[in-house]
């Protein structure tokens, strides 16, 4: 009888995402989607603390998490206490280059942004867009424990393919994994 092989996990270091890092990540992001980000996402995802990361493997950038995070129409409090505010994650884009796919690395990078999030109460649903036609990814994030959301139409505005986005997410829990 043969033993069954079992993968080891891809050694990778990661990084939050720093004034110094963000241009690999602009860099990563051009060549793995067909639209170009403004700045202004890249300084939203810097003003957020440790939930955008970077993965790297021997010191080459080999994946990307770039997040944000959002306070919900309506979450303010009721009273006029200090109460804490419900926030989301919002995951802007998940980037892997293309021969470092398959080994795990977008799977750990996801997991890295959703631990960032574990010591703040008040974080309590991750949600994304992907495009309607993205089985793959739609897959990805269910095999992650997303739901399929509302799908929103014409939400691309400059890419080929459908314009339509599924809204998928997942709730943390106030935080717990």
């Amino acid at each position: 009888m043969t033993p069954s092989l079992q993968l080891q996990p891809v050694p990778l270091t990661f990084k939050v995402l720093s004034a110094d890092n963000v241009n690999q990540l602009k860099e990563l992001n051009q060549r793995s989607f067909p639209l170009q980000y403004q700045d202004s996402v890249y300084s939203d995802c810097l003003a957020c603390g440790d939930v955008s990361q970077l993965a790297y493997q021997d010191d080459e950038l080999v994946g990307g998490i770039a997040c944000r995070l959002e306070v919900p129409r309506g979450s303010q409090a009721e009273d006029t206490q200090e109460a804490p505010v419900e926030a989301h994650l919002y995951i802007m884009t998940l980037a892997v280059k293309e021969p470092n796919r398959r080994q795990g690395i977008g799977r750990r990078l996801l997991g890295q942004a959703i631990v960032a999030c574990a010591d703040d109460p008040t974080i309590t649903e991750a949600y994304l867009h992907v495009q309607t036609s993205n089985e793959e990814a739609i897959q990805f994030y269910h095999a992650a424990g997303f739901k399929s959301g509302d799908v929103l139409r014409n939400y691309y505005k400059r890419v080929v393919g459908p314009p339509d986005a599924l809204r998928m997410y997942k709730d943390l829990g106030h935080g717990e994994l």
